[in-house]
């Protein structure tokens, strides 16, 4: 039984087994969400409805990127990530 939800099996299923890919994605979404949340920076800019932005409000980022990554909602290109996790420049 886990205590975390969703569990990290299902996570780690939606990122090919790569726990280290499960954190990156889930904190660059996270870092997003938050920057969403308080308007600070243009690539979290997405459309996203009053009502949406209403029901975020009082949830951690990091458990709302979790959620949004085991509803498949999240997509990656795994080739972005270098070997030791840190983002490469685009």
């Amino acid at each position: 039984m886990s205590l975390m939800q969703p569990p990290i099996d299902e996570l780690l299923e939606k990122t090919d087994n790569d726990r280290f890919l499960l954190c990156a994605v889930a904190s660059e979404r996270a870092r997003d969400i938050n920057d969403m949340m308080r308007g600070q920076r243009d690539r979290a800019k997405v459309l996203q409805s009053a009502n949406q932005l209403a029901q975020l409000a009082g949830r951690k980022p990091l458990s709302l990127a979790m959620e949004e990554i085991e509803r498949g909602e999240i997509s990656y290109d795994k080739g972005a990530f270098s070997p030791d996790g840190e983002l490469e420049s685009s």
